[in-house]
């Protein structure tokens, strides 16, 4: 009696690749599918209550001026400490090629001007990225008894930012702000939203050790 054909001839290689590939297809798409619903979804939250410290997030300044993105950041900012919801509150934000002050400076001077004292600011002027930013705001807290602290960026970025807050042992919360150009339009918004599966991924593949935005012209 012959023996049953074995299920697995005339399957050839290039078949079998192209399953390999079209299965790496589809679990890319899921996954990028999910990332993106997690930064929606956590940029849709706002986690405000009273804290040690508000964090401002560091955007582009232009010569002194604040950026669009980070002056909606620091409006949003400056209401929450209006509210009472922290005593203390924290500007972030290095000097890029060829400026000529911090975005720390520049957000400070802003703040002032918009009626927070300036006894009350805290800042964080030599991180060029997120992560920089949020390991020196980690030793900031530390060395000044703050526990917990709200977070004020792009709701695309929240995701990242609390994420990498919470690495570095922050008793962290989010509120992000919901005027920035980054987020005007759907073309904006999923603009940021690719910068930031990319920086996501990438973080989620070497942590804080490298971070894809040293030397870009400025953080979103």
């Amino acid at each position: 009696m012959s023996r049953p054909l074995n299920d697995h001839v005339g399957r050839s290689p290039v078949r079998e690749l192209a399953l390999v590939g079209l299965a790496v297809v589809v679990g890319g798409v899921l996954v990028t599918g999910y990332a993106t619903f997690r930064i929606w979804q956590h940029g849709a939250v706002d986690e405000t209550r009273p804290v040690d410290a508000i964090v401002v997030m560091g955007a582009a300044q232009y010569d002194g001026r604040p950026s669009p993105v980070l002056a909606s950041r620091l409006d949003h900012a400056v209401r929450l400490y209006a509210d009472g919801v922290a005593p203390v509150f924290i500007v972030t934000g290095g000097r890029r090629e060829g400026d000529r002050t911090t975005e720390a400076a520049v957000a400070r001077a802003y703040a002032v001007a918009h009626g927070v004292p300036d006894a009350a600011i805290l800042e964080e002027d030599r991180g060029r990225s997120t992560f920089e930013s949020l390991e020196a705001v980690s030793v900031i807290l530390g060395a000044h008894g703050l526990r917990s602290a709200l977070f004020v960026s792009d709701r695309t970025h929240m995701l990242r930012v609390i994420r990498m807050g919470m690495d570095l042992k922050i008793q962290a919360y989010g509120s992000p702000t919901t005027t920035s150009p980054t987020d005007a339009g759907l073309g904006q918004r999923l603009d940021a939203t690719l910068h930031e599966l990319g920086a996501l991924a990438f973080y989620g593949l070497v942590g804080g050790a490298i971070d894809p935005e040293l030397g870009a012209a400025g953080s979103p």
